[in-house]
């Protein structure tokens, strides 16, 4: 039984205990280092936004899961949907202050009011690039050889780029006689739900919205026929040379992206397991910073769902080796009268760049202080007592091998220093 006024976390939201988080913040560190390689800068947007900026731009199922509400001015605003509204938000603002083509990378936590499931939250974080200003498919290419690297910096072995073309999409439509741009729109939205249903339901779906069962046998002989387009085989040939293997890549003709601010190639990665969706996702829009009452900018990138890496990485065992403490070494109190020396050393190991905790209560037996250090994971202890005094020296036990060592100071450095955790 719940006992009453007892705390909660709010359905679809989390609190990231340090293990997890460490995960998170490693892989974060892992996906700036690829962006940056490629040359993409680093951008921060405010949480809230005018409601006005956000709605309209996603498609109204999308639109759906905004959160929106008045402030205490009486405005309506909402919360982060996405970052590539707000990133044209910026470009339309900032138009005279950024040189084109601008190439940015941002990490930042979005919101979405939908049902939540594995992988799937109502605030989640972020990874996404962008380039503007570049009409050449060189860029989509280079968005996609983006994802391969930084998958592959990340432990993964398994994955697939998905590919298509909002161009394709809406040939494709034309073919099966659906001409008006309402009724392909809602066509799309159900294609979108392909990974998630089966043809026969997303029929059913179709038939639900008015479409004849001529019109539904006609959309997918269209799609079970479709070939790349000019751009598509370029981008293809771009990943090629980039030497990109063929088993990381492919065209999927049913691959949709439900936004409706994209217009021509769009892709998204899945892995084989978990079953969790996709990964990343992303495309070029070409009227998104115009639409936001800026200059008309092309632009394309992908985001990087970060809680669904981390699930990959998770379940997959990426990363056995990782730490889940940053702490090196925890220095203990061995009495009250001897906590001087305990801080002298503690303040020498941190200014070597050694990552080092005090014991903080110098009251404590030594073997608390001890299994302390062992249920954190903490991999080394340094004991200072009244014999490592006299001798100058200091005993450094080592958790992982069992093995403790009476040291001087300049020698535990060294010692720790290479062994890097």
């Amino acid at each position: 039984m719940k006992r009453k006024n007892q705390p909660r976390t709010l359905k679809g939201f989390r609190d990231l205990l340090p293990r997890e988080a460490i995960i998170k913040q490693q892989v974060i560190e892992r996906l700036k280092k690829t962006f940056e390689e490629f040359g993409f800068q680093p951008l921060e947007t405010p949480t809230l936004e005018y409601a006005d900026v956000l709605l309209g731009k996603y498609g109204q199922e999308a639109d759906k899961l905004v959160y929106t509400f008045k402030d205490k001015g009486g405005r309506k605003v909402g919360l982060r949907y996405d970052l590539t509204v707000p990133v044209c938000k910026v470009l339309a603002l900032y138009q005279n202050q950024i040189p084109l083509p601008f190439k940015r990378y941002q990490i930042q936590n979005v919101f979405r009011a939908e049902k939540p499931q594995r992988g799937r939250f109502r605030e989640f974080t972020q990874c996404d690039i962008d380039t503007f200003g570049i009409e050449s498919p060189l860029a989509d290419a280079e968005i996609i050889q983006v994802i391969y690297a930084a998958l592959k910096n990340l432990g993964f072995k398994e994955f697939v780029v998905n590919i298509n073309s909002r161009q394709v999409l809406f040939q494709l439509l034309e073919q099966a006689g659906i001409n008006e741009k309402g009724r392909q729109l809602s066509v799309l939205q159900s294609i979108d739900k392909l990974d998630k249903k089966s043809q026969e339901e997303v029929e059913a779906e179709l038939a639900e919205k008015g479409f004849s069962s001529q019109e539904i046998k006609s959309i997918f002989q269209a799609i079970n026929k479709a070939e790349p387009n000019e751009e598509l085989k370029q981008i293809f040939q771009f990943l090629k040379t980039n030497k990109i293997p063929e088993r990381f890549w492919q065209f999927n003709p049913k691959m949709v992206r439900g936004l409706d601010y994209y217009t021509r190639a769009i892709f998204e990665t899945y892995v084989t397991r978990p079953k969790i969706g996709s990964i990343t996702g992303g495309g070029r829009y070409d009227k998104l910073v115009a639409q936001l009452g800026g200059p008309e900018i092309t632009g394309t990138g992908s985001t990087i769902g970060l809680e669904r890496i981390v699930e990959v990485i998770k379940d997959q065992q990426l990363w056995p080796e990782l730490k889940t403490n940053p702490t090196k070494v925890l220095v203990t109190i061995f009495s009250p009268e001897l906590l001087e020396k305990s801080i002298e050393a503690t303040n020498q190991l941190r200014t070597a760049g050694i990552n080092t905790e005090l014991y903080l209560d110098p009251n404590k037996k030594l073997d608390k202080q001890l299994k302390y250090a062992d249920r954190k994971g903490i991999p080394y202890v340094l004991i200072i007592g009244p014999d490592e005094i006299r001798q100058k020296k200091a005993l450094l036990k080592d958790f992982s091998s069992g093995q403790q060592f009476l040291l001087s100071l300049p020698e535990i450095l060294t010692t720790l220093l290479a062994h890097k955790t």
